[in-house]
């Protein structure tokens, strides 16, 4: 299939490589950046450009991979090429694009990128979902070209989705920032937790969450958890963190 990757950033350099490993032909890579363009397109063989008055009309798909906010200006400006275009949203739905045509489509990775890590993109979810059966159709089988775990999930459920994420993977992330900080205060290395993070995650591949929660909130440790907080004093944001989530645990319903 011949694609066109409109947008530069972790999303759109790991799916042009994705699609370029699987044998389609990206035919250009669009950055309102003409550097961050040349890069991709020097990595997939493709043409940079950096004004959508130069799109070349010989393709087949346009991938939009960028900012939310920009997706409908984007899909206005390209609709008028009367191509299949999709976005990779997770939290912007497909009336992003059907506001301007009915060629439209959703191609959502659900995974965390960095342009400087490598991942099997055969094991990244895509999230799929068409303006109409053949469109959905279509995207299936491009899907499946570079992923083995394909799904069909329409915008509210994607909503849904992209929120989970945010509490599975962004969320987490912010928190490992705030260890670092406190060990760094008091001259101790990351090191030292990362295989409790990797044995925490390796849980919950096996079992349930909340089957498999430990530390003091689960036990209703108070001493400890006043402990915890007394070590915070003058840190007020971490304080409040420290007791909604210690809550949070303890109300944890074991059944979900």
């Amino acid at each position: 299939m011949r694609i066109t990757i409109i947008g530069s950033g972790n999303v759109a350099t790991h799916l042009a490589a994705a699609f370029k490993n699987a044998g389609h032909r990206i035919v250009q890579v669009y950055s309102r950046t003409m550097q961050n363009a040349a890069l991709l397109a020097y990595h997939v063989g493709a043409e940079a450009i950096d004004e959508l008055t130069h799109i070349n009309t010989e393709t087949d798909i346009f991938v939009i991979s960028v900012k939310d906010d920009a997706i409908g200006g984007i899909a206005e400006v390209l609709a008028g090429y009367n191509k299949l275009i999709v976005h990779t949203s997770g939290a912007s739905s497909l009336a992003f694009i059907k506001a301007f045509t009915d060629n439209a489509g959703v191609f959502y990775p659900l995974q965390t990128f960095s342009k400087t890590r490598e991942l099997d993109f055969r094991n990244v979810p895509l999230c799929l979902e068409g303006a109409d059966d053949e469109i959905v159709n279509t995207l299936q089988e491009l899907a499946r070209t570079v992923s083995n775990k394909v799904y069909l999930v329409n915008s509210d459920q994607r909503k849904i989705l992209h929120l989970a994420a945010v509490f599975a993977c962004n969320f987490p992330n912010y928190l490992y920032h705030v260890s670092q900080q406190l060990l760094a205060q008091h001259d101790l290395a990351f090191d030292l937790i990362r295989p409790l993070i990797d044995e925490t995650a390796q849980k919950v591949q096996q079992h349930n969450p909340a089957d498999v929660q430990t530390g003091p909130a689960v036990r209703n440790d108070e001493i400890t958890m006043n402990a915890h907080l007394q070590l915070l004093d003058g840190q007020t944001d971490l304080q409040l963190i420290y007791e909604v989530l210690s809550q949070g645990i303890i109300k944890m319903d074991k059944s979900t």
